[in-house]
């Protein structure tokens, strides 16, 4: 079991030693990272969230049996107004602790947190097409697949594309009476 608590400057460390190569960090982080992953880009990226009213909510994942940090997910574009959310840089970084499902458990903690607390109508997701755990993992959880975006993000001379996934409150419903 897994617990997710915010993300700070004492976690900062433990994350730059997880994201390896400029692949894998454009993996995590999108393009609005870049490597190698330093503090002045994990401040900018915790400045404004952790808050009430932030659109960004970033977390550490606990290991509650060690205690340990096993992993790191957020949920940003937080929007009261429309009830929307977008998962993002989903990972579980301590290497022993994948294919445990720690991944699934990490998700429907962030669901969790999107739809009963706040309320949310729709949370989405971006994954990179060639990802199949991942979206395996989304999938299982109950997220729905909307379309491919061909070839959206650059990766040395290749594109990559990213699936576009979501899942609604009544969908979620049903996935908490199941889990």
């Amino acid at each position: 079991m897994i617990e997710l608590e915010h993300f700070e400057r004492s976690d900062f460390q433990q994350l730059m030693e997880w994201i390896e190569t400029p692949a894998f960090m454009l993996q995590w982080g999108g393009p609005h990272f870049h490597f190698p992953l330093d503090e002045g880009q994990l401040e900018e990226y915790i400045k404004n969230a952790n808050h009430k009213d932030a659109d960004t909510m970033a977390y550490k994942v606990v290991d509650q049996e060690t205690g340990k940090v096993v992993g790191h997910i957020a949920l940003k574009q937080i929007n009261k107004k429309t009830k929307s959310a977008r998962v993002s840089k989903v990972l579980v970084g301590d290497k022993e602790m994948r294919g445990k499902g720690i991944g699934q458990q990490m998700i429907l903690e962030i669901l969790k947190i999107a739809f009963d607390e706040l309320e949310l109508h729709r949370v989405s997701l971006g994954v990179f097409d060639f990802n199949e755990s991942a979206i395996a993992c989304y999938e299982k959880c109950g997220f729905v697949k909307e379309g491919l975006r061909r070839e959206v993000v650059q990766n040395g001379d290749r594109y990559w594309s990213i699936y576009e996934m979501s899942m609604l409150e009544h969908e979620w419903s049903k996935v908490k009476q199941i889990t």
